[in-house]
C-alpha cells in the first residue's frame, strides 16, 4: 500500500525526492536520476552550477505526479506545457535584461 494518497499529496507545500520516491513506490535516486534525464515528467530537475556549487533542484509538480502515478499524463500535454514555459521563461529573461539595461542608464 501507497504511502502517501492523492489527497495527501495534494495538501503538501513542497514534494521532495523522497516523498514522490514514497508515493511512486520507487527510489529517490530513480525519481532524481528520472528527472534530470526527462524520463519521469513529474517536474523539472534544474541543474546549479556555479562557481560554488554543482547541484540540483528539483521542482515536482503535484498533479504531474498524481497523472503520472494513475497512468494518465499524455507525453504531448507535457510537451506542450514544457515549450509553453520555456516561451515564458524566453520573455522574462529577455525582460530581466531590459531592465538591467534600464537601471544601468539610470545611475549615470
Amino acid at each position: 500500500m501507497a504511502k502517501y494518497s492523492d489527497e495527501d499529496m495534494r495538501a503538501m507545500k513542497k514534494i521532495t525526492c523522497k516523498i514522490a520516491a514514497d508515493y511512486l513506490n520507487i527510489s529517490p535516486m530513480a525519481v532524481s536520476i528520472g528527472m534530470r534525464n526527462n524520463f519521469l515528467p513529474i517536474g523539472f530537475a534544474i541543474h546549479n552550477d556555479d562557481q560554488y556549487t554543482d547541484s540540483w533542484s528539483y521542482n515536482i509538480i503535484v498533479e504531474r505526479l498524481i497523472a503520472y502515478n494513475h497512468g494518465t499524463i499524455n507525453e504531448v500535454q507535457v510537451k506542450n506545457i514544457e515549450t509553453n514555459l520555456d516561451t515564458i521563461i524566453t520573455q522574462f529573461e529577455e525582460m530581466k535584461r531590459d531592465l538591467v539595461f534600464l537601471l544601468s542608464e539610470k545611475e549615470e
